[in-house]
């Protein structure tokens, strides 16, 4: 996935209009949701809509996913047999137990893709950990894991898996069992090789919110963030663009090191860097430089 991907905006696959509106809009990517945005009897609706909305929408179908529904319901098939023919970038899998979650969707995917003359392997996932008791103890398991782009984890069916009544503290941070589940996103997308992307900030017309969070989460090492509305997503990419600041110390950094490459420390601003600081100023450098 590309290192430039930072928000993740939701439109709900049952309204034609707000499809148009995120897809018109500045998110990296776009997820047409089949599943918790559109009630059961609208499930028939939303599959024609979305692929009408990828049929419609030629030049953007590599930033369009869909989320279908859970593979332990009886929609997901037909959700996929729907919608890819449109081609759409990506899929984003509810509600994973574990790996074998993404083994199976592959298989689906592949003889999809065969029947619709797409090229094998070219439809890229993005999984959504932690929305399961059971999956929580699997999120270290899906290295080599076929399509994986990136996961993102869940805290709203996460609660009602364990029976709780509240996901967060009186002061609206999450509870521990919850911040345990984005911490486990962030090691298994480290040890995945895939994008680590923040869940959602409910509150969408609280802006600094979404901001403080998405700063504090992109220290920490995830590449971007989900969004339910499109006000968010400009918040969204400015905290995970990278400052001119940063960018200027990571050159300075690299400089350093290249200046002496047989240095395992080297001393800048008052401060001993080894090569760890090294590898972060490249990767940051990457996010802006072709």
């Amino acid at each position: 996935m590309s290192e430039k991907i930072r928000s993740w905006l939701f439109a709900p696959g049952d309204s034609d209009r707000k499809m148009t509106k995120a897809i018109e809009g500045a998110a990296d990517r776009v997820i047409l949701d089949l599943e918790d945005a559109v009630a059961e009897a609208n499930k028939a609706q939303g599959r024609q809509l979305v692929h009408g909305a990828l049929q419609s929408h030629v030049a953007d179908r590599s930033r369009l996913y869909v989320r279908v529904n859970p593979l332990d319901g009886p929609h997901t098939l037909d959700d996929l047999v729907a919608v890819m023919p449109g081609r759409p970038g990506g899929i984003v899998l509810p509600k994973v137990y574990g790996r074998e979650d993404v083994e199976t969707l592959d298989k689906y995917l592949a003889a999809l893709e065969v029947a619709n003359g797409i090229e094998r392997g070219a439809t890229e996932v993005l999984v959504l950990v932690t929305e399961t008791a059971q999956s929580m103890f699997h999120c270290g398991d899906f290295k080599g894991a076929p399509r994986l782009a990136g996961m993102t984890w869940g805290a709203e069916d996460l609660a009602d898996s364990v029976g709780a009544r509240t996901n967060t503290q009186a002061d609206g941070s999450y509870r521990p069992t919850y911040e345990l589940a984005r911490s486990l996103c962030l090691l298994g997308a480290a040890t995945a090789g895939a994008a680590a992307i923040e869940t959602i900030e409910a509150d969408f017309r609280d802006l600094a919110k979404v901001q403080h969070r998405a700063e504090r989460v992109r220290q920490d090492g995830f590449r971007g963030m989900l969004a339910i509305h499109p006000a968010q997503v400009d918040v969204i990419n400015r905290a995970f663009t990278p400052s001119e600041d940063e960018i200027a110390e990571a050159r300075e950094i690299v400089a350093l090191f290249a200046a002496n490459p047989g240095a395992g420390t080297i001393g800048f601003r008052g401060s001993m860097l080894d090569r760890p600081h090294l590898s972060r100023a490249r990767y940051l450098l990457a996010q802006v430089e072709e």
